[in-house]
């Protein structure tokens, strides 16, 4: 059996697709597994040892790149009809996704249809439509309810996934064997906590570990930050500088005594690396977006309002309400062992229709 799973979002998306495909392996152990995400996004996926083919289709641009992006999706495509799908699943809930799923020529075809804005003209390209009700749950649930919706997958959904065995290891720490990792910076402002408070959860850290490494991005912006943090910190600091991959940023975090960054890629990945997590949030809808399966603490502002009331608030100035304390408390509770480990929801839930 062949099988293709669409999802066209953004890197840390696609991680968090791994639970799904683990238990689609444990329960059809010779499914043949293909998996499409947006350009840019594979690298993270380098961990996961269920796909046997995957493939990446190009990042929306305007413009005369529109004209090169739709002969790489038409060669795209025209793997994907060759390949002779038994099912395809569109997962990331994005026209470019459905249109290749819908002309894969695969037998069964399935998205969530009774999602939230889902047009219905998509609806003839679907055969087998999900139509478990989505909203409540965590991303990695939302993409496996589309699956067992279909497939006959076990109710125990599984940890997000970057096998050891992958990682690459980054030169300029492979002899630290104690230390902590800042992910500070992150290409959504609205996201960004301050840098101030940054400077005194780094130099708090530096207490209970000998070193702190500031991992960031390969923007300028976030090189920027992180080597001002880095100075900020003096010696026991390093920045990974914008230098490592996904599979080195990997190794680190396996090794990690505790991650502590904002809603990113990275967060995930330090979920899939099974290394304890402190993770700010702030307009981003926690029970969306939580660290998945792993023992963390999610900080938000002060006076939390309710996800709902907070969506009226603008999500920078509700990142600039999250106070030092509380982020310095949720990283000395999950040093010391404490944190949450699974939440009740993470088993497979059925929604009311």
């Amino acid at each position: 059996m062949r099988l293709l799973f669409v999802k066209l979002r953004h890197i840390g998306d696609a991680l968090l697709l791994t639970p799904t495909l683990a238990a689609v392996k444990q329960a059809l152990p010779r499914a043949e597994i293909w998996v499409v995400v947006r350009r840019g996004s594979e690298g993270i996926l380098a961990g996961c040892p269920h796909i046997d083919q995957l493939r990446t289709a190009m990042i929306p641009e305007h413009g005369t790149a529109r004209d090169a992006h739709r002969g790489a999706d038409a060669s795209l495509l025209r793997q994907l009809r060759t390949a002779r799908f038994e099912h395809a699943f569109e997962l990331g809930g994005g026209d470019r996704g459905r249109w290749l799923v819908a002309l894969s020529g695969a037998r069964g075809r399935t998205t969530n249809t009774v999602a939230r804005r889902f047009p219905r003209f998509w609806k003839p390209g679907f055969n087998r439509p999900s139509l478990t009700r989505r909203y409540g749950f965590h991303e990695v649930q939302r993409d496996y309810i589309a699956v067992a919706d279909i497939l006959p997958l076990p109710e125990e959904i599984p940890p997000l996934r970057f096998d050891p065995t992958a990682v690459q290891p980054w030169e300029p720490a492979e002899s630290f064997t104690d230390y902590a990792v800042i992910h500070a910076g992150t290409r959504r402002g609205n996201k960004a906590w301050l840098e101030d408070r940054w400077i005194e959860t780094g130099r708090k850290l530096l207490k209970h570990v000998p070193r702190v490494i500031l991992s960031c991005g390969p923007d300028p912006a976030e090189r920027a930050l992180a080597a001002r943090l880095r100075e900020a910190l003096g010696p026991a600091a390093v920045s990974t500088d914008g230098q490592t991959n996904w599979a080195q940023l990997a190794g680190l975090l396996h090794r990690a005594k505790l991650f502590v960054g904002v809603d990113t890629a990275a967060m995930h990945l330090a979920a899939a690396c099974n290394c304890p997590t402190v993770a700010l949030f702030g307009g981003s809808k926690i029970f969306e977006w939580y660290p998945w399966r792993v023992r963390h603490r999610t900080v938000r502002p002060h006076d939390w309002l309710g996800e709902e009331a907070a969506l009226a608030i603008p999500p920078e100035n509700l990142m600039r309400e999250i106070p030092s304390d509380r982020v310095l408390a949720a990283c000395d509770d999950v040093l010391s062992g404490g944190g949450i480990i699974q939440p009740e929801n993470s088993r497979l839930m059925v929604a009311v229709q």
